[in-house]
């Protein structure tokens, strides 16, 4: 999951996208149609990721408490459906570029722009659920006693870190730079679990029968 949402959504998109500029991006996604269908891939391998994370998850803390596990698997399948929304998104804005999708206006430019802008707009909005499945998860993390203690604090203020990005994103668009610091634990949170797990694992914690 963090290498796909890493290739796809931050590197390629970042190299086909340009905020403002419908010519730009139609010409970036005219000269590298390959490159953008490569990223439509990864961002179908990211839904797929997201989607067994949750489930293994849910899998992993269930002994813990049963509803916050749960509930950690609801928001992160929410989170699937968000990104294969704007996926779509993506996939049609590339098509609308290369002419294979009928532009209304005949603007192909435009079109495709708006098309990813609309993708762009589903990414900030699922911040919210982005940071909500992190919440059962810290949560999770500190009950187990079998994980850093650091690290679920981490992952709770990370969580809320990001539902206030989202509301930062769309109310106060003018501090975008304070937005995006706001996701930094979150992100740090993300990456400590994914290194603990590999490195260390995770201990089911005995049950007395």
């Amino acid at each position: 999951m963090a290498v796909t949402g890493l290739l796809g959504f931050i590197l390629i998109r970042a190299a086909l996208y340009v905020d403002g500029d419908p010519a730009a991006t139609a010409a970036n996604l005219a000269d590298n149609a390959t490159l953008a269908r490569i990223g439509i891939g990864i961002d179908l391998a990211l839904v797929i990721t997201q989607t067994m994370a949750a489930l293994w998850f849910y899998r992993l803390f269930r002994h813990v408490d049963i509803f916050a596990a749960g509930s950690l698997a609801a928001l992160g399948l929410v989170n699937a459906i968000a990104i294969m929304i704007a996926t779509a998104f993506t996939a049609t804005a590339l098509a609308t570029a290369l002419g294979e999708t009928p532009a209304p206006g005949g603007d192909l430019a435009a079109n495709a722009q708006l098309l990813y802008d609309l993708s762009e707009a589903i990414w900030d909005v699922a911040g919210i659920f982005f940071g909500l499945w992190l919440l059962p998860m810290g949560y999770l993390v500190l009950k187990s006693r079998t994980m850093p203690r650091a690290l679920g604090i981490v992952i709770l203020v990370g969580g809320i870190g990001y539902i206030l990005a989202t509301y930062v994103a769309f109310l106060f668009p003018d501090v975008a730079s304070t937005s995006d610091a706001l996701t930094w634990v979150a992100a740090i949170g993300e990456f400590w679990i994914i290194g603990y797990l590999l490195t260390v694992g995770f201990r089911t914690p005995s049950r007395r029968l």
